[in-house]
């Protein structure tokens, strides 16, 4: 891997596999505006359970997040801040690259310096925790 180049290629990808993920929830579920409203369907009991399957993804809501894996096996955790914006740490970008179908183990000062090289897309929400800007 080449270092920094790669590392940053690599959380683009998680990037771009969230949004799949949202996108896949948008279809399934047409009222839900945002991803993290897949928290308050499933605490309304009404809509959703806590976990299953949404499209080519199984889902699972734990705390202040939700796990999704695809149908290849890859996981894309995230939590949600309460203003609702989509949140991870270096902790998710690496279990992301573990469970790639070809996995990729990033360190974590590889991936530190890779997200905060992509500012202002991502932006340090509180210390090793980020978001997509908007």
């Amino acid at each position: 891997m080449e270092r920094v180049g790669d590392a940053r290629e690599f959380v683009l990808g998680y990037v771009d596999a969230l949004k799949a993920v949202h996108a896949a929830m948008r279809a399934a579920i047409p009222s839900l505006e945002r991803l993290a409203d897949v928290l308050g369907l499933v605490r309304s009991h009404r809509t959703i359970n806590r976990s299953g399957q949404v499209g080519t993804y199984s889902y699972s809501v734990h705390g202040a997040g939700c796990r999704f894996v695809s149908d290849n096996g890859t996981e894309i955790d995230v939590d949600f801040a309460p203003d609702g914006s989509e949140i991870f740490d270096l902790w998710r970008l690496r279990w992301y690259g573990l469970s790639l179908p070809e996995p990729l183990d990033v360190t974590d000062q590889d991936l530190r310096t890779a997200v905060r090289s992509l500012q202002p897309l991502l932006t340090e929400v509180r210390p090793g925790w980020f978001s997509v800007a908007s």
